[in-house]
């Protein structure tokens, strides 16, 4: 699975307040999230942020509240990967439940700027950008979680499980 966008560069502890504010949790509509994705932090990104682009950030990206609401809004905004320093452990396990690659690369978070190409690749774990030429690596994901983020999430993952199961293409 191999993706290529223009990056979004944030800091570090950027919280799921940050991410959806709480005055728009009364929604469970993706659309309506992602139009107010970032607003707080960044007044351009819901307005500018084009599919396939990607989030570059610092340590304990999506700390705070354990809304799924934050990687919702995220991807729903178009936004393809996130790789930062470190990520909260509930927005990590959030993220890969409905199918947000998101890669921990301190080196790339430190190294990449906004606006600059990457290429992901992330059955390697290999990070390019393409703006400056430098190569990072990132933990590859193990093959099970691959297969949920490819199949866009834990629930359309275990549809497609218990459809072949049933089907016996197990």
């Amino acid at each position: 699975m191999t993706m290529r966008g223009r990056v979004w560069k944030y800091g570090d502890n950027v919280d799921t307040d940050a991410i959806i504010p709480a005055r728009y949790l009364n929604t469970s509509s993706s659309e309506e999230l992602a139009r107010h994705c970032m607003e707080d932090i960044d007044a351009t990104f819901a307005s500018q942020v084009k599919p396939g682009d990607i989030v570059v950030a610092g340590a304990n990206f999506g700390c705070g509240s354990s809304r799924e609401h934050a990687p919702v809004a995220l991807k729903a905004a178009g936004v393809e990967c996130v790789i930062a320093s470190s990520f909260a452990r509930i927005f990590y396990r959030n993220a890969i439940n409905i199918g947000l690659p998101i890669l921990e690369c301190p080196e790339a978070s430190k190294h990449v700027e906004a606006n600059q190409e990457l290429d992901v690749e992330l059955g390697k774990g290999i990070i390019r950008n393409l703006s400056s030429g430098r190569v990072f690596r990132a933990a590859a994901f193990p093959s099970f979680m691959l297969a949920i983020i490819e199949a866009g999430g834990l629930v359309e993952y275990t549809r497609q499980r218990l459809h072949n199961s049933l089907a016996g293409h197990e």
